[in-house]
């Protein structure tokens, strides 16, 4: 969990994901639409993707991806973020995290 905590912290946006996730594919979007550059950690492609999946389900992540995570805070998975999208808060988390600047 350590690690899920350091890389989290690292950059004011980060999402755990799979390369093979479709609605991984969307959040990215969002993200990007959004005017942000997030760490994006594909864990099906990272050597160490397992023991971080089952790290991220430990942290109460269900399902594992995406697992998004806005100033080092845990924000949830596909569903949240499109929640916060929708109701406009998720651009003032961006905002107050540095993420974005506009």
């Amino acid at each position: 969990m350590d690690m899920i905590r350091d890389l989290a912290s690292k950059k004011a946006a980060v999402i755990f994901t799979k390369s093979s996730c479709c609605m991984c594919h969307s959040i990215k979007a969002l993200f990007y639409e959004h005017g942000a550059s997030p760490a994006v950690h594909e864990l099906d492609q990272d050597a160490n993707g397992r023991e971080m999946e089952y790290a991220l389900q430990r942290l109460g992540c269900n399902p594992s991806v995406p697992a998004v995570f806005i100033g080092g805070k845990y924000i949830g998975s596909a569903k949240d973020v499109i929640s916060l999208h929708v109701d406009g808060s998720l651009k003032q988390k961006l905002l107050e995290a540095r993420a974005i600047w506009f």
